[in-house]
């Protein structure tokens, strides 16, 4: 897996992204998104990756859905996965994205009704160096309204973690302050965001699918009890402990 992939594949992968990026939609388009306290939203997903440290190849893929506003579990599917494709920064998608989307689909076929209306990925969404991360490719393939949601800053087209960015996450003064990741070129491409006041070190918001960055950035405050949103952070610890389960001598890594 860590081999160097051919130049074809990166190609194919290349040209396969922009070809879904056309079908990209960033703004809002359901209607629980532009109400007061997202009336009408019940039901927020979350999508995580586990790995057994040394094994880049198996995985526990991990599917949570929530209750929205109480951020109760409803539904959890937890599959060892085995991983195909190499990582290669900037086409993550290609390696997460096929196990992620099998455990939608096998949730919509024997619950539709607990579909999730939104669904939070561990990972970027425009906010990427072709500005179509794994956030966006999960959700042009699902259909799904989808928010990126990232731990560590993508340095990308401009962005990086200088003195200035470094300043301002310092200005980050309660939960719910935020700031915008702007390129060299002017285009606003995500959010940092200071998502509780317990937490001092923001997540980094980008639009996946079907919503607008300031919903998106919204609604990712409002999942947050701790740094990381419910339902992302409900995948994880999920995935891990069943790791710990089920391979008892091995260490997990995100």
């Amino acid at each position: 897996m860590s081999a160097v992939p051919p130049q074809n594949l990166i190609d194919e992968w290349t040209s396969v992204q922009a070809s879904l990026k056309q079908q990209l939609v960033e703004g809002d388009t359901e209607e629980w998104q532009r109400a007061p306290d997202f009336k009408g939203l019940e039901r927020v997903g979350g999508v995580d990756l586990s790995f057994i440290k040394g094994d880049d190849v198996n995985a526990c893929a991990q599917l949570v859905v929530l209750s929205f506003p109480e951020l109760e579990l409803l539904y959890e599917d937890c599959r060892m996965v085995t991983l195909s494709a190499p990582y290669v920064a900037g086409y993550l998608a290609f390696r997460e994205t096929p196990c992620l989307l099998e455990a939608l689909q096998r949730l919509e076929r024997t619950q539709p009704a607990l579909m999730p209306q939104v669904l939070f990925v561990d990972g970027n969404g425009v906010f990427h160096y072709r500005e179509f991360g794994v956030a966006c490719h999960l959700g042009v393939l699902s259909g799904l309204p989808c928010v990126g949601v990232a731990k560590n800053l993508l340095q990308v087209q401009g962005v990086v973690r200088s003195e200035e960015h470094l300043t301002q996450i310092s200005e980050l003064k309660k939960g719910g302050d935020s700031f915008p990741l702007k390129t060299a070129s002017g285009r606003v491409l995500g959010e940092a965001l200071r998502s509780s006041d317990a937490s001092t070190k923001p997540v980094y918001v980008s639009v996946g699918h079907r919503i607008s960055l300031d919903t998106a950035v919204r609604l990712t405050q409002r999942c947050c009890r701790y740094r990381v949103p419910e339902p992302i952070r409900q995948a994880d610890i999920r995935s891990r402990e069943y790791l710990r389960t089920h391979c008892p001598s091995a260490h997990t890594c995100g």
